[in-house]
């Protein structure tokens, strides 16, 4: 069963060949099989599963009306609010939360008639690139458990890839969908800011956060999509566009589209050799379907090389504003209004301190104490300021860029998925893992990454396409023609 795609399991489902409570029950056996090598889950979810799948087998045999997902079992990153499910954001000082509501997706899962088994792991507050940030657990690689799934949204990648789920949800505020997607050789999708109501997600940096699936193949992702691209009133940056047919969009013929390449992600010895080969056979694919390629250049995205050290103007822009968005967002995390308390406080003030500094992580921790230093005073327009103005020009880049070509060709990541501790004592060399994927947050825009390759330690190997506001059809399509002349999507790690 666990090795089906979801539409396959859904369909099987409506034509009564197998129940919901079948197919829930082979995921968790799949789980008990394999999650002992990976440590990907933080909650399951066993008990309500199994109680919402015997609900839609009733409701199959009453002949009612089934939704997208119906009987398909998803996943969802830990900082995703589920009424009466312990939402941690694997962080000790939520560590015993549980809501009291479902975030909108949540609610749209319920809606197309999903069943939820469980809560993935990922750094603490989604602050990290490879998990290890986690104030819980490590998760691994599934093709390689000495190495790293990649971030924030690790868990939910892991578990697409070890096929202990057909779907997943995490979130992408700087490629945290889209990096572990390329690390684990699934795909990732972020939607554009606004597509995907953030209602019920706890909050990192807001004004980037971004909910995506994760799946193993374009189908499947566009019906995911479909199922929670909704408008909510509650979430004032959530649009009221309509929700186009996103499966429909699928067989859409590449002929005649252009691709971008852009010289600052190409030109640089940040990226690695086998990362461009992948990327130099997926052009040819793209090519023999009737895709032109065109040199594009987004400068205010340049990678730089300096005394051997790597740098980007949309790497440091992004961490100068979401430390700031983080430091105002978790301050409600003091121990009175949410989380943990510290039992060995004198007075008010050290309550606060203690409850902080005992349940929050190095990685919080650091990026609590840079944004408040970018946001105080006399340091404001050195550092928030510029950076707000440099994202501007970041997404005027791309505007221009797309006034040229349909979609941007890309790399996900500079390199592979490294191995665990390789990078923990250098926190910057670990922000770089975002060099590719940082600036499309910050301009609002879509993007995806598909697997597209494998290195010589057979880990996969990312292509990330990039396009306009309100283009995920698109993107998903030219994913779609891709999976069809490749097989890469299909392979399977050996657990």
């Amino acid at each position: 069963m666990y090795m089906k795609t979801a539409k396959d399991i859904r369909d099987m489902f409506l034509a009564g060949k197998v129940s919901c409570r079948q197919i829930v029950d082979a995921y968790f056996k799949r789980i008990e099989e394999v999650d002992p090598q990976l440590e990907v889950f933080v909650t399951l979810n066993r008990e309500d599963a199994m109680q919402r799948a015997d609900a839609l087998d009733e409701k199959r045999s009453r002949g009612e009306s089934m939704g997208c997902l119906a009987g398909i079992p998803v996943v969802l990153k830990d900082n995703i609010c589920t009424k009466g499910i312990k939402t941690t954001c694997s962080s000790r000082i939520l560590e015993d939360f549980v809501p009291p509501y479902d975030a909108h997706v949540v609610e749209c899962l319920d809606k197309a008639d999903a069943v939820i088994i469980g809560k993935t792991n990922m750094d603490e507050f989604a602050m990290g690139s490879s998990t290890e940030n986690s104030g819980l657990k490590i998760t691994r690689n599934p093709w390689d458990t000495d190495r790293v799934p990649g971030g924030s949204s690790g868990g939910s990648a892991a578990a697409v890839a070890a096929r202990m789920a057909p779907l997943a949800l995490g979130s992408d505020t700087a490629g945290s969908v889209r990096q572990p997607a390329a690390f684990c050789g699934i795909m990732g999708l972020k939607p554009t800011y606004g597509r995907v109501s953030r209602y019920g997600v706890v909050a990192f940096a807001s004004s980037m956060d971004q909910i995506g699936p994760m799946a193993m193949n374009a189908e499947d992702m566009a019906i995911m999509l479909s199922a929670i691209a909704a408008p909510d009133s509650r979430d004032s940056t959530c649009t009221d566009k309509e929700v186009p047919d996103y499966p429909g969009a699928l067989e859409e013929s590449l002929e005649g589209l252009s691709f971008g390449v852009p010289e600052e992600f190409f030109n640089t010895d940040g990226l690695s050799d086998e990362i461009r080969d992948g990327l130099d056979e997926a052009r040819r694919v793209y090519e023999r379907l009737g895709v032109k390629f065109k040199e594009v250049s987004l400068p205010h995205s340049r990678i730089d090389m300096e005394d051997g050290r790597i740098s980007s103007f949309a790497v440091a822009c992004y961490y100068v504003l979401c430390t700031a968005e983080a430091g105002s967002n978790l301050a409600r995390f003091d121990g009175v209004r949410y989380g943990n308390r510290s039992q060995d406080a004198l007075d008010m003030v050290d309550m606060y301190c203690k409850s902080r500094g005992e349940n929050f992580g190095d990685e919080v921790r650091r990026r609590i104490m840079l944004g408040t230093h970018v946001l105080s005073s006399g340091y404001y327009d050195a550092y928030y300021l510029k950076a707000a103005r440099v994202r501007r020009l970041i997404a005027e880049d791309f505007a221009r860029a797309y006034k040229e070509v349909d979609l941007i060709f890309a790399p996900t990541t500079p390199t592979p998925a490294f191995k665990i501790g390789e990078k923990v004592d250098n926190p910057l060399e670990l922000y770089l893992s975002d060099i590719f994927t940082s600036p499309c947050n910050l301009a609002g825009d879509c993007a995806l990454s598909i697997p597209c390759g494998s290195s010589g330690d057979n880990l996969p190997i990312g292509l990330q396409l990039m396009g306009p506001k309100w283009q995920e059809q698109r993107l998903l399509s030219a994913a779609n023609a891709y999976q069809k002349e490749t097989d890469w999507h299909t392979r399977m790690p050996d657990l």
